[in-house]
Protein backbone atom coordinates (compact mmCIF):
# COMPACT_ATOMS: atom_id res chain seq x y z
CA UNK A 1 0.00 0.00 0.00
CA UNK A 2 2.82 2.37 0.79
CA UNK A 3 4.36 1.92 -2.66
CA UNK A 4 0.99 2.53 -4.33
CA UNK A 5 0.48 5.68 -2.26
CA UNK A 6 3.93 7.00 -3.14
CA UNK A 7 3.45 6.35 -6.87
CA UNK A 8 -0.03 7.89 -6.84
CA UNK A 9 1.26 10.92 -4.96
CA UNK A 10 3.97 11.53 -7.52
CA UNK A 11 1.41 11.70 -10.33
CA UNK A 12 -1.22 13.95 -8.74
CA UNK A 13 -1.83 17.08 -10.76
CA UNK A 14 0.47 16.09 -13.59
CA UNK A 15 -0.74 14.95 -16.98
CA UNK A 16 0.15 11.35 -17.67
CA UNK A 17 1.03 11.02 -21.35
CA UNK A 18 1.19 7.53 -22.83
CA UNK A 19 1.68 6.47 -26.43
CA UNK A 20 4.15 6.24 -29.25
CA UNK A 21 6.97 8.81 -29.33
CA UNK A 22 4.99 10.73 -31.96
CA UNK A 23 1.81 10.73 -29.84
CA UNK A 24 3.72 11.84 -26.74
CA UNK A 25 5.45 14.65 -28.68
CA UNK A 26 2.14 15.79 -30.18
CA UNK A 27 0.45 15.90 -26.77
CA UNK A 28 3.37 17.72 -25.18
CA UNK A 29 3.31 20.26 -28.01
CA UNK A 30 -0.45 20.73 -27.56
CA UNK A 31 -0.02 21.33 -23.82
CA UNK A 32 2.86 23.75 -24.48
CA UNK A 33 0.90 25.76 -27.06
CA UNK A 34 -2.30 25.89 -24.98
CA UNK A 35 -0.70 26.74 -21.63
CA UNK A 36 2.55 28.47 -22.51
CA UNK A 37 4.38 26.26 -20.02
CA UNK A 38 8.07 26.91 -19.52
CA UNK A 39 9.20 23.29 -19.30
CA UNK A 40 8.38 19.72 -18.52
CA UNK A 41 9.00 17.44 -15.56
CA UNK A 42 9.72 13.94 -16.74
CA UNK A 43 9.70 11.05 -14.31
CA UNK A 44 10.57 7.45 -15.11
CA UNK A 45 7.58 5.20 -15.48
CA UNK A 46 8.45 1.59 -14.81
CA UNK A 47 12.20 1.64 -15.30
CA UNK A 48 14.85 4.35 -15.24
CA UNK A 49 15.57 3.51 -18.89
CA UNK A 50 12.26 5.16 -19.80
CA UNK A 51 13.99 8.54 -19.34
CA UNK A 52 16.62 7.46 -21.87
CA UNK A 53 13.86 6.35 -24.23
CA UNK A 54 12.21 9.76 -23.84
CA UNK A 55 15.46 11.62 -24.55
CA UNK A 56 16.34 9.47 -27.54
CA UNK A 57 12.88 9.20 -29.10
CA UNK A 58 10.66 12.11 -28.01
CA UNK A 59 13.09 15.01 -27.57
CA UNK A 60 14.23 14.96 -31.23
CA UNK A 61 10.58 15.14 -32.33
CA UNK A 62 9.94 18.09 -30.01
CA UNK A 63 13.04 19.81 -31.36
CA UNK A 64 11.81 19.38 -34.94
CA UNK A 65 8.50 20.96 -33.88
CA UNK A 66 10.42 23.93 -32.47
CA UNK A 67 9.14 23.52 -28.91
CA UNK A 68 12.33 22.14 -27.34
CA UNK A 69 15.73 23.78 -27.49
CA UNK A 70 18.51 22.38 -29.61
CA UNK A 71 21.10 24.54 -27.88
CA UNK A 72 21.39 27.26 -25.25
CA UNK A 73 22.21 30.90 -25.92
CA UNK A 74 24.30 31.43 -22.80
CA UNK A 75 27.14 29.49 -21.25
CA UNK A 76 25.84 29.53 -17.67
CA UNK A 77 22.55 28.58 -16.02
CA UNK A 78 22.16 32.19 -14.86
CA UNK A 79 22.44 33.46 -18.45
CA UNK A 80 19.97 30.89 -19.76
CA UNK A 81 17.43 31.79 -17.07
CA UNK A 82 17.74 35.46 -18.00
CA UNK A 83 19.08 36.51 -14.59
Amino acid sequence: MREVAVRWGLAVGKPQIVGTPEQVADEMERIWRETGCFGYNVTPTVMASSVTDFVDEVVPLLQKKGVYRTEYEGTTLRENLGL
